[in-house]
């Protein structure tokens, strides 16, 4: 299952998790060393709870480039243009 590191708060890790973005709080132990905001796991749940996570490298890259792509078209002003 995918699930984005929201944030942290102390010892805690915000998930969203799943294509409905449910709230889930991990302890930081079980997440991979250089994990941040932002960033896409892969997790795997037991019992409704996060058992392991590693990174999902290609999904954060993806997600990454939409964001990029949304900043560039919200700078060029496209989307103040009306359709003609």
């Amino acid at each position: 299952m995918k699930a984005v590191i929201d944030r942290f708060e102390g010892d805690m890790a915000v998930l969203l998790v799943g294509d409905n973005e449910e709230r889930m709080e991990v302890s930081r132990e079980i997440l991979p060393k250089k994990s941040k905001e932002g960033l896409w796991l892969k997790i795997n749940l037991q019992d409704g709870k996060v058992i392991s996570a590693e990174i999902d490298s290609e999904e954060t890259e993806h997600a990454k480039q939409r964001i990029a792509e949304k900043l560039a078209r919200l700078r060029s002003g496209d989307h103040l243009k009306k359709n003609e």
